[in-house]
């Protein structure tokens, strides 16, 4: 068997591995790629398969870095079942309409621009009329039962513990007298996240493909609700907005799953709490009406509460366009929860453009922000940004709250990790930025003891049974500009590692270096962006 890495390889997203066996081929996710402009343009790539050639879709979750090009791979031929969980299918009921959706927004808005310059406009790579299509090839599988796919696949959904619905999955493989078992953990979950349960442990597989989106560091470790409520109370004393970029699934619910706490304690005043973001709104109505996904403690309150996870007595709902640009002239301090998480595209957009300039307001991020978004220009101490054309100040308090990701870090990933009984043969590292997904690998193999490799998008694993090779992507290497530039960003990133050694070192001398190394580090980074951009 061998597979194929088209996806979530040296970046975080993209999801989509192509498993291909002698009688069969399935790809487990089908994720659109998201960031920075050269990254979205690989959703225009032509599939690396022909889909019609497909036995099955194997879907982890519903975020649509997994699940965000089905509708494409439907459209272009492909006619079999798309597997995934109950909560999962109907969460992609309302992502992949909303995702169709903006790329026909952007689409238009390209068309109106483009025509008054001459040049040809792209197409959406789906339409809303496409992604409900797609959602009739959903399957709903329930966890644990061991289903057959084909005469030598079966798989087996186990909880993730990432957002509910979430599902890392276990492909068996029949070969000649043996039967191989991988283990594609998905998105791992955070331990002890509110609502979601944990994720499952596992003791054994024979290769083991693995996310290392945090596979680098570790969450910080601090009283989240009580650092949540100083921010929260220290921009209600300014008399400002709070503005959180949020995804609709997940962070959000979390969000009101703490506010709820925080109010019942008396910990932050009651102000309003409005969730603008009609996304976001079917997603909780999805998390809230399937109590039988909830943690015990998610359990207890459900009970206690009259069937009622979340009981917000100033938690508003914004549905309208114009109910939306209204909050503009809030004449109270108000928290404001909007989409995309990433703040790249949604409403957030406009209520950043109207708040980030003003000192009274904050803006909180409280989950990963992808290399070239919005959200990461913001974080990394931009002064300007661009929003929706217009160049904006960037004055509004901001504050990173750390550990809310639904993504398990380093440490925890070892600990799930402690449950193997055996080692792997093969471990193979996919959903990192480049240079955390080599730490990650490297780390990995000290721990495990097991070969480990990560692969750049294209390359194939060809596995003989316990044994394994590496055939390197020819999507890449048979340019030879493209080999030039490998061999010449080899040199930079050997030139990284040792002044990021040289940083740490200084730093382990003198902790007050930081804020200028900072300073230096984002003068680099503008500089870097300023001439590639150009490019």
């Amino acid at each position: 068997m061998k597979i194929t890495f088209l996806g979530a390889a040296r970046t975080v997203t993209g999801s989509c591995f192509l498993l291909e066996t002698e009688k069969t081929k399935i790809i487990i996710d089908c994720g659109m790629f998201q960031g920075s402009k050269n990254i979205t343009e690989l959703n225009r790539r032509e599939f690396m398969f022909q889909p019609s050639e497909l036995t099955a879709v194997i879907l982890t979750h519903a975020h649509i870095d997994h699940s965000g090009l089905i509708p494409k791979l439907i459209k272009n031929g492909y006619n079999g079942k798309v597997f995934c969980t109950k909560v999962t299918k109907e969460l992609c009921g309302i992502l992949l309409p909303d995702s169709a959706h903006i790329q026909e927004s952007d689409a238009e808005i390209a068309m109106r621009k483009n025509k008054r310059s001459g040049k040809e406009t792209p197409q959406p790579l789906y339409t809303i009329d496409d992604a409900y299509t797609a959602l009739k090839y959903f399957q709903e599988v329930p966890l644990y039962d061991k289903i057959k796919i084909s005469e030598d696949v079966a798989v087996r959904y186990r909880s993730a513990g990432h957002i509910m619905g979430a599902a890392m999955v276990e492909v068996y493989v029949k070969e000649a007298d043996k039967e191989i078992k991988l283990l594609f953990s998905g998105d791992l979950g955070q331990p002890k996240q509110p609502i979601v349960r944990e994720p499952d442990e596992i003791r054994n597989t024979d290769y083991l493909i693995v996310e290392s989106t945090y596979g680098d560091r570790e969450h910080f470790e601090y009283d989240k609700e009580a650092e949540l409520a100083k921010i929260i109370n220290e921009t209600y004393a300014r008399g400002g907005n709070l503005i959180i970029p949020a995804f609709a699934v997940g962070r959000t619910q979390t969000l009101l799953y703490y506010f709820q706490k925080l109010i019942q304690e008396n910990k932050i005043p009651e102000m309003p709490i409005i969730i603008d973001s009609p996304l976001a709104i079917k997603a909780t109505d999805i998390i809230l009406r399937n109590p039988q996904e909830f943690d015990e403690e998610a359990c207890d309150i459900y009970r206690n509460q009259n069937q009622k996870l979340i009981n917000i007595k100033t938690l508003r709902f914004v549905e309208t366009s114009e109910e939306s640009k209204a909050l503009n002239s809030l004449d109270t301090p108000a928290i404001i929860i909007s989409a995309s998480g990433m703040a790249d595209a949604g409403r957030i957009l406009h209520h950043l453009k109207h708040n980030l300039w003003r000192p009274e307001c904050s803006v909180l991020f409280a989950g990963f922000q992808a290399r070239g978004s919005l959200g990461r220009l913001i974080l990394d101490g931009a002064k300007v940004v661009k929003i929706m054309g217009e160049r904006i100040s960037v004055k509004a308090k901001i504050y990173n709250l750390r550990g809310f990701s639904a993504h398990a870090d380093r440490e925890q990933i070892f600990e799930w990790l402690e449950g193997l009984e055996c080692r792997p043969s093969g471990v193979f590292v996919v959903h990192g930025e480049s240079d955390v997904a080599d730490v990650f690998a490297n780390d990995l193999r000290k721990v495990l003891g097991a070969a480990t490799y990560v692969p750049q998008y294209g390359d194939i694993a060809l596995i003989d049974g316990y044994n394994w090779k590496i055939k390197e992507s020819e999507i890449i290497t048979k340019v030879p500009a493209i080999q030039e530039l490998r061999q010449e960003l080899r040199g930079m990133e050997k030139n990284y590692y040792e002044y990021r050694m040289r940083l740490e070192q200084l730093l382990n001398r003198d902790e007050s270096k930081l804020k200028e190394i900072r300073r230096r580090l984002q003068k680099i980074n503008k500089y870097m962006e300023e001439n590639l951009n150009g490019l």
